[in-house]
């Protein structure tokens, strides 16, 4: 076999690590698997071979025991087993007769002498103890005996490691047999690195002040992709999340988060990105351990973004980052390294509209589509697929808050898809349901609008919402149930971007509010209890709200802007922002049709209720607008067609309207 090919086979390192410490055995045959097994039994013919000199128990002249296996004869053999003792002690035991001659057999007694005996003799018990002191070797140490200078130590050893690698390689480029034993050295004092984020606040500064993060990070261009890897786990163990979350003292924990600010920052100014990404394309993900490489190399990039999100912009702009993710989401076969890819791509695109813009540049949109049309007529097959469904259905709602991003989705026939993802009863729905509901929002969502109204879509999200088939028939409660909240309020959402893009007087807009009027005002009907339902859920937030504010009002303490803030967003969650949307439509049926704005009435004096309560509901809603905007990301940037009026100057009209009617 090729020494270079042999050289590649994963694993050879830990192997050569093991032989290295025991020359008395040659492994037979190397491994099938990544995963480590325990060794085969040993032979008959080697213990043999293993003859063991066991030392007398007490003084010379105490006792003497001889132990001789001539092969002349089964006589002699038989005569040579005989014990002889010698001034011995009568309350010794003659280890001789333990069953399968197990030495310890007799000292492992418990209290009620019982016995435990492993049924190993003195020999094979040393063999095993040989094998294990080899598995052993390179494990880390007890957190708790970890000091600066077992850290300089670590260190020290793997910088001698690395430079003798790297040495060892100039000089004999050609010949890994000359630095294959430097290399096993250099994986073992890698592993050894590990043990570091076990004490963040001692490790990490000494790490960045020794210049061995540099020689780390630079081992990210090693010719082995064993060492890669071994870096990469490494990092994604040093820079983990959880890293000083287990210290009990709030302070300790600040001081561990000082402390990987400081690697972190190390890191970054080694370009520790672009090599990352750089090993992305070099690793073959066929491999079990270049899959796990690339596992954790998504990781962290992960830790690093939940660390600091503003990285992501970095991350995008330095690198081919956003290619490669468009590229492994659209692998044919599912894995954890796919899922993992959709996932960092809506972490990108989350809160960076410059990553959203390149997104769409680099036809992210036409990928996410087709990507996503394969679950039109199916269901994911198990949870991992279910939430790559779902987080490639994010990273397209995150990147349609651009106007750029919602023509490409145009252009894509994203509209299309969506509403045919709504008429199938699958999970999809929901998602195509909220997609649509961002596609539509803002100025800019009035091209899909035009999109919307050119088929019986209008029809199709009103049977959505008002739990209809999309032929009109009314849906069984057996094989229907009631529509999700977060369903309820994206299909709201739709309604709301109809009213306020429609122009007015046009087909589209009448056939619209006749949707309100038919059938004795039962879709009117309908956002009535659907205002009541969030009515009653608000209720239930005010009245905890006002219970916190008395209570800090009691202990002396004043209630701050920031904590006005902190109340208002837990009652838009609490049920304020469907009924704020529920009121914007109903404002807008009461304005435009008299019947309805009758029926309306009195359907709220039943309540004891009014077009007042509307208004105060429309009032908030135009006060707090800017928040809504900066918080949420929501459609709050709504515009007629031609951009006449704003979202505010809408909401003003429609009160003003209202008070008029009041």
């Amino acid at each position: 076999m090729d020494i270079d090919k042999l050289f590649k086979v994963r694993g050879c390192l830990a192997l050569l690590r093991a032989c290295d410490d025991v020359h008395a055995f040659q492994v037979p045959k190397l491994p099938t698997s990544s995963k480590r097994k325990m060794s085969d039994n040993p032979t008959p013919e080697m213990l043999k071979k293993m003859r063991l000199d066991t030392p007398s128990n007490g003084d010379s002249g105490d006792s003497v025991m001889d132990i001789d296996m001539p092969e002349s004869s089964s006589a002699s053999r038989q005569q040579s087993r005989r014990a002889t003792v010698e001034d011995g002690d009568d309350k010794m035991d003659d280890t001789s007769f333990a069953p399968g001659g197990d030495a310890d057999y007799f000292v492992e007694e418990d209290e009620e002498g019982r016995f435990y005996g492993g049924g190993l003799t003195s020999e094979q018990k040393q063999i095993l103890s040989i094998f294990e002191s080899a598995e052993g070797e390179g494990t880390t140490e007890d957190p708790e005996g970890i000091s600066i200078t077992s850290i300089r130590r670590t260190l020290l050893k793997f910088e001698r490691a690395a430079n003798k690698n790297q040495d060892q390689r100039s000089k004999y480029p050609d010949d890994p047999s000359k630095f294959i034993d430097s290399e096993a050295d250099l994986d073992s004092a890698l592993k050894s690195l590990l043990s570091l984020a076990q004490s963040p606040v001692l490790a990490y500064p000494e790490l960045v002040r020794s210049g061995s993060i540099s020689l780390l990070i630079g081992l990210l261009s090693h010719e082995n992709a064993d060492i890669v890897i071994d870096v990469v786990d490494v990092i994604h163990e040093l820079t983990d999340e959880d890293v000083g979350n287990e210290l009990e003292d709030e302070e300790e924990q600040e001081e561990a988060q000082v402390a990987l600010k400081t690697l972190i920052e190390a890191l970054l100014e080694n370009s520790i990105l672009e090599l990352l990404v750089d090993n992305l394309s070099r690793l073959n993900e066929t491999e079990e351990s270049d899959r796990q490489g690339v596992f954790h190399i998504l990781g962290i990039f992960e830790n690093m973004l939940g660390f600091n999100p503003d990285l992501s912009l970095i991350l995008v702009s330095k690198t081919k980052m956003m290619t490669w993710l468009l590229n492994r989401v659209q692998s044919k076969t599912h894995d954890e390294n796919r899922g993992y890819s959709a996932e960092l791509l809506s972490i990108l695109l989350q809160n960076n509209a410059v990553n959203r813009q390149d997104f769409g540049k680099k036809d992210g949109v036409e990928i996410a589509l087709n990507v996503l049309s394969q679950f039109r007529r199916r269901d994911p097959v198990d949870a991992d697929e279910t939430e790559f469904m779902e987080n490639l259905f994010d990273a397209l709602c995150s990147a349609l808050a651009e106007p750029e991003v919602k023509s490409f989705f145009l252009a894509s026939e994203g509209v299309d898809l969506m509403l045919l993802m709504m008429r199938e009863k699958l999970q999809s729905k929901s998602r195509a349901i909220k997609t649509l509901d961002y596609a539509m929002s803002g100025a800019a969502g009035t091209c899909h609008l035009r999109e919307l109204r050119r088929g019986p879509w209008t029809e199709d999200a009103l049977c959505c919402f008002y739990g209809q088939g999309t032929d009109g028939s009314k849906k069984s409660k057996s094989n229907a149930p009631t529509a999700a909240s977060e369903d309820t309020s994206h299909i709201l959402g739709i309604i709301s971007s109809l009213f306020s893009n429609t122009p007015s007087d046009s087909p589209d807009r009448i056939r619209l509010l006749a949707k309100f009027v038919e059938n004795n005002y039962e879709k009117a009907d309908k956002l009535l209890e659907v205002r009541e339902n969030a009515h009653n859920r608000l209720k239930v937030v005010d009245a905890e709200i006002e219970a916190e504010k008395k209570e800090t009002l009691a202990d002396g303490s004043e209630i701050e802007s920031e904590d006005e803030d902190l109340f208002y967003l837990r009652r838009l969650e609490g049920g304020l922002f469907t009924l704020q949307t529920v009121d914007y439509i109903l404002a807008w049926v009461v304005m435009e049709d008299d019947g309805i704005r009758g029926h309306i009435t009195q359907m709220l004096e039943r309540k004891n209720q009014s077009l007042k309560d509307i208004i105060s509901t429309l009032q908030v809603y135009r006060d707090n607008l800017d928040a809504d905007t900066q918080s949420n990301g929501a459609a709050a940037d709504h515009a007629l067609e031609g951009g006449a009026l704003s979202q505010k100057e809408i909401l003003q009209h429609l009160i003003d309207f209202l008070h008029e009617c009041s």
